[in-house]
Formats: C-alpha cells, sequence, structure tokens
C-alpha cells in the first residue's frame, strides 16, 4: 500500500498579528497545530522562520525539515498543559547533572573532563547560584537542596516556548547546567554538545567508532542546534 503523503497546496506565506502574538498563514489560510489549535508565535522572527520553513516545502511536505514548526507545535500542544510537569522533570537533571560525575580513570580523560568542566561548574555556582559536589564514578551523590531549589527556579521562570527550547539542550547532552549555559549565551549549543560527549570521544579514539554512532551523534548535535536558534527566534521581539 501506497502512504499517503501532505502535499503542498499554497502559493506562498505570510505573518501577520494575531491572538496577542503573531501567526503565519497559507496563502489566507492560517496555520494550526496537529491537534488544530491556534499557531500563535511570540516573535515576528519565530513567525517569519517558521514561515520560510513552509515556502521551503516542494511538493511533498516534510515535516521533518521543519524543526521550528514542530517545536513551536510542541510549545502549543505539550509544554503548555503541563508546563509544572515539565518543568519539574528537567529540573531533575540537576540532581544528576553530568557535569558533577568524573572519571579517574584513564588520567587523559580526567583531565579533560575537568578541563570542560570545571569552568561550567563554576559558572552555574557564581551565576546560577547553584554549586554543584563533584563525585567521580558513577554511584549518585546528594546535591545541595538550596542549589538544586535554585536551578529549579530557573527552569521555572522560563514561558513555554522557552521551556520548549530548553528541553533538548538538557535532555540530549543530560546537563541542567548545559542547557541553562546554553540560554543565558553561555555558551552555544554545539560547544555544549562537544562538552558533553567528552567520554564518548575519548573511547572512540581508543576503539574506533561506527557509522550508527556518528549517525546518531549528527542527529542529536542538530536537534541541539535547533532548540538553541528557537530560543533566540523566541527572544527576539
Amino acid at each position: 500500500m501506497t502512504e499517503w503523503k501532505a502535499r503542498r497546496f499554497w502559493k506562498a506565506s505570510s505573518v501577520r498579528p494575531a491572538g496577542g502574538g503573531f501567526e503565519v498563514a497559507l496563502d489566507d489560510r492560517p496555520l494550526r497545530t496537529p491537534g488544530k489549535l491556534p499557531l500563535i508565535l511570540p516573535t515576528p522572527a519565530l513567525a517569519a522562520a517558521v514561515a520560510a520553513e513552509w515556502d521551503a516545502q516542494a511538493d511533498v511536505i516534510d515535516p521533518h525539515a521543519m524543526p521550528l514548526t514542530r517545536a513551536a507545535n510542541s510549545a502549543i500542544e505539550k509544554v503548555t498543559p503541563q508546563f509544572g510537569d515539565v518543568a519539574a522533570m528537567l529540573a531533575e537533571y540537576g540532581g544528576t547533572d553530568l557535569l558533577s560525575y568524573r572519571a579517574d580513570q584513564p588520567a587523559e580523560l580526567a583531565r579533560r573532563q575537568a578541563e570542560a568542566w570545571d569552568p561550567l561548574v563554576d559558572w552555574a555556582a557564581t551565576e546560577l547560584r547553584a554549586p554543584l559536589r563533584i563525585t567521580h564514578g558513577v554511584i549518585p551523590i546528594a546535591q545541595d537542596p538550596q542549589a538544586l531549589a535554585r536551578l529549579r527556579g530557573h527552569v521555572e521562570a522560563l514561558d513555554p516556548f522557552g521551556l520548549t527550547a530548553l528541553h533538548d539542550l538538557v535532555t540530549l547532552p543530560g546537563s541542567l547546567v548545559l542547557g541553562l549555559a546554553v540560554l543565558r549565551g553561555r555558551i552555544d549549543a554545539f560547544e555544549a554538545f562537544r562538552i558533553s560527549r567528552i567520554d564518548e570521544d575519548f573511547q572512540a579514539e581508543q576503539w574506533g567508532q561506527d557509522d550508527e554512532a556518528r549517525s546518531a551523534a549528527e542527529s542529536r548535535r542538530a536537534a541541539m542546534g535547533d532548540a538553541e536558534q528557537f530560543w533566540h527566534l523566541s527572544r527576539i521581539s
């Protein structure tokens, strides 16, 4: 059986004010989420970027080529109605943050982790007022409850579009500190991705890396870049 695919039906997209924000219209038809909710975007910059994704579609619509549209749909349909649950889930990463768990051997791996991670741990302690405790190995370490509460406060202060951006920036690298560092401009998404893969890259140097693992890593890297772009576009007035 041939799979049905949605096809382009519009000539051009446009952006216009709507509902306290901005909407994208395909010809004169406003975009809606898959669940038929109004797709109201917070900034004209994000709306223009979403419109550009739709204008770039050829005969057959490819949702995988529209990361900003997918993120906007998630912000409206998934994150907004369960904001508290999503914020709590992301805040929990602070308790098991990747940057807190170090190797003690080999010495070269430990050195690379310290060189890349220590400045961000220091940044979290000063800028976020959330000092993290460091351990070596995989045995869980309890973090300071006050530090965790401050990290949670930073997450809960976001709006649904910001929380949507933060999701991939935290869950893909496994670090709340890295995600918040990207949102605050301390590092960019690609640097966060590199920092999060120090152990994997070290192992690949020793034993090699197969094509499947390389492809999966590139997909995660691209997703983090898309999340950072979504964040910036949702802030521009």
